[in-house]
């Protein structure tokens, strides 16, 4: 494969966001879903609705969430739809939490563990897709980027079950006794699994990817009380291609000459999170290899 286009700027505005969706000159058509991680309660590194406002009211968007396999505050959709109006995206787009009326399964072809991936029923709803991600540690998956918001991220709270426990289960409450008990890159490759069945579904010339990546923390934006962040923002990344999104992010934090990296670096290494890159593409969603196109120079 020929390397894929990554743009960067430091520029991290609402001015940069548009700027990096210019440089992509992507085609996105008919209704629009934007896929954030709309954040747990408690936590404030979600990405902040000023910031996103412009590009989503750009692409005519309507931001989407599924709910949490874990019983925060997020569990249910009654309480998610507090999270969300108290996170201030109620105020900047329309909102739709995808599995609040039911799930449907996306089959996986040709991929490592899962037979099938389920997502929210209100994904028929829409004919292309923003995912616009916080790129930052987390405790399960080493990182968390372009990727894991289209699989974890896009699951329903039952197919979280399914993907965390590696097809073992599509009960929350048991995934959660034995989260632990499973194999790393197994769980990691079924993340990859949930991925192919969403851009199957949806097809790539319906979807394009911007990572923020600011307020680098180790534990990702579902938990509560997540730590601070140790090492300086680094900017905004974006790609027509999440597989090289995704490492082109991962090398950024590896590449950095900043100390207070090492903390998130041990995190993404200790959960073998560049697997995630690896598994993705090795099931064909596209290439590791990237030339970074830095649109501030």
């Amino acid at each position: 494969m020929a390397k894929s286009k990554v743009f960067f700027t430091k520029e991290l505005t609402s001015e940069g966001l548009n700027k990096i969706y210019d440089a992509l000159k992507a085609q996105l058509k008919g209704k629009v879903a934007v896929k954030i991680s709309t954040g747990e309660p408690g936590g404030h590194n979600f990405l902040n609705p000023k910031l996103i406002a412009p590009l989503v009211s750009r692409v005519g968007g309507t931001i989407v969430e599924c709910n949490t396999a874990y019983r925060g505050r997020r569990f249910d959709s009654k309480d998610h739809w507090k999270a969300i109006k108290q996170h201030g995206f109620l105020d900047i787009a329309p909102c739709d939490i995808l599995d609040e009326e039911g799930e449907f399964n996306l089959p996986v072809k040709g991929g490592f563990h899962l037979p099938y991936d389920t997502v929210g029923e209100h994904l028929k709803n829409y004919d292309s897709m923003l995912v616009l991600s916080h790129f930052k540690g987390h405790m399960m998956g080493g990182f968390g980027g372009a990727l894991k918001n289209i699989s974890i991220g896009l699951a329903s709270r039952n197919g979280k079950a399914f993907i965390h426990s590696v097809g073992a289960t599509s009960d929350p409450d048991v995934m959660m006794q034995n989260l632990f008990d499973r194999d790393q890159d197994a769980f990691i490759e079924s993340m990859a699994d949930a991925c192919k069945a969403v851009i199957d579904y949806l097809k790539p010339k319906n979807m394009a990817y911007i990572n923020v990546a600011n307020r680098l923390s180790v534990n990702c934006d579902c938990d509560a009380h997540p730590p601070e962040p140790e090492m300086a923002d680094i900017g905004i990344f974006a790609s027509l291609n999440p597989v090289a999104l995704d490492q082109a992010c991962y090398d950024a934090v590896i590449n950095s000459k900043d100390k207070g990296k090492k903390s998130l670096v041990e995190r993404m290494n200790s959960r073998h999170g560049i697997h995630i890159v690896e598994a993705a593409e090795q099931l064909g969603l596209g290439t590791h290899e990237y030339e970074l196109v830095d649109l501030d120079n």
